[in-house]
């Protein structure tokens, strides 16, 4: 950029930016890029999310398990995500697959802590009363726990799915010639701000109507209330 004297191959002007977004959109690399790490985001999140809910689950309704295991969530649950890229990347090589595994596991933590949490937070005496009418576990949860969490897990799936997004764009900027983040990465390195700064300004696009459409479901199923304490 040349602008009052300033000359950087780091900077743009912002018609530089709304430019070169419109030229991403009209030749749909910004949607195919867009499509390549939502994907990765659905893949990682239903497999990751989907298993942290159900042990989240178990150990809110079992003290004693979660007391058990607590070692070992407290062991293992500070290794940063992308500390695995390496490891994934001898497993899976590069591709969805090795992205998917690291949004799984960096979605697993989140989800498993909160629901366990929102499962806790459920009136014990609902619990108690169940068990004296001698339903079974399975029926304890998706009679008793399940419908009374509900609000709560659905906080913890709209946190979970921001840290989704954080961790697939550093995977793709660090390991993964693939989604918005390899665009960024490549746009600064070929020295294309203008590209560069587009698809940061449609990333934060992407994560603002993300969280705000969840919100707007949220205050829609659960009322008012509820939609205000998460957003």
């Amino acid at each position: 950029m040349r602008s009052i004297g300033v000359q950087s191959d780091g900077l743009a002007l912002p018609s530089e930016v709304a430019a070169a977004l419109f030229a991403l959109i009209a030749d749909g690399e910004l949607f195919l890029r867009t499509a390549e790490t939502i994907g990765s985001i659905a893949i990682g999140f239903a497999a990751g999310g989907a298993l942290g809910l159900l042990l989240g689950v178990w150990l809110g309704l079992s003290p004693r398990t979660a007391r058990l295991a607590s070692l070992s969530i407290e062991l293992f649950r500070p290794i940063p995500p992308v500390a695995i890229i390496p490891l994934m990347m001898l497993i899976y090589g590069l591709g969805v697959r090795m992205e998917a595994a690291i949004i799984a596991v960096a979605c697993f933590w989140p989800m498993l802590l909160l629901t366990r949490d929102a499962v806790l937070c459920v009136e014990p005496r609902l619990i108690e009363v169940a068990r004296v009418l001698g339903l079974s576990r399975g029926r304890q949860i998706t009679k008793i726990a399940l419908p009374a969490a509900v609000p709560r897990i659905f906080t913890a799936i709209r946190l979970t799915l921001g840290i989704a997004l954080i961790v697939a764009v550093t995977t793709e900027i660090a390991a993964n010639p693939y989604g918005l983040g390899y665009a960024i990465i490549s746009a600064g390195l070929s020295l294309r701000p203008e590209a560069m700064y587009a698809f940061l300004a449609w990333l934060a696009m992407l994560g603002w109507l993300l969280n705000a459409g969840l919100i707007a479901l949220h205050r829609r199923l659960f009322g008012a209330a509820y939609g205000d304490a998460a957003a």
